[in-house]
């Protein structure tokens, strides 16, 4: 797979889950053009876990994207800060809302959607 395939996914996953959020009254997420590039590496990252192992379960998502986070020094805290790497979502998957778990159902959804297309 190209680089171009992973990036164009990733982009079409991160504007969903922007949509989504605005949804929940969340405005924090910015554009994929106005993103920091940590931000793009993630959802990158994310969809290369999906298109290589397409079995895995939205739980592997989050813990995916969990282990990345603390590697990057990320910690909880009750509203997400990129400033000072907090993030509400640093727990195990099943403690998660329902809200926040349906971020990781759509996410590997795209993926299998445009993996298989």
């Amino acid at each position: 797979m190209q680089v171009m395939y992973y990036t164009e996914i990733a982009k079409i996953c991160h504007e969903v889950n922007r949509a989504y959020c605005q949804a929940l009254g969340d405005n924090s997420q910015p554009a994929w053009n106005d993103a920091p590039e940590w931000q793009k590496e993630s959802a990158i990252e994310g969809v290369k876990l999906h298109i290589n192992c397409p079995h895995v379960g939205p739980e592997v998502t989050h813990l995916s994207w969990l282990k990345q986070k603390i590697a990057d020094g990320w910690k909880y805290g009750p509203v997400k800060n990129p400033e000072i790497k907090e993030h509400p979502c640093m727990v195990p998957f099943d403690q998660l809302l329902k809200e926040q778990q349906a971020k990781d159902y759509i996410f590997k959804a795209i993926c299998n959607a445009c993996s298989s297309s």
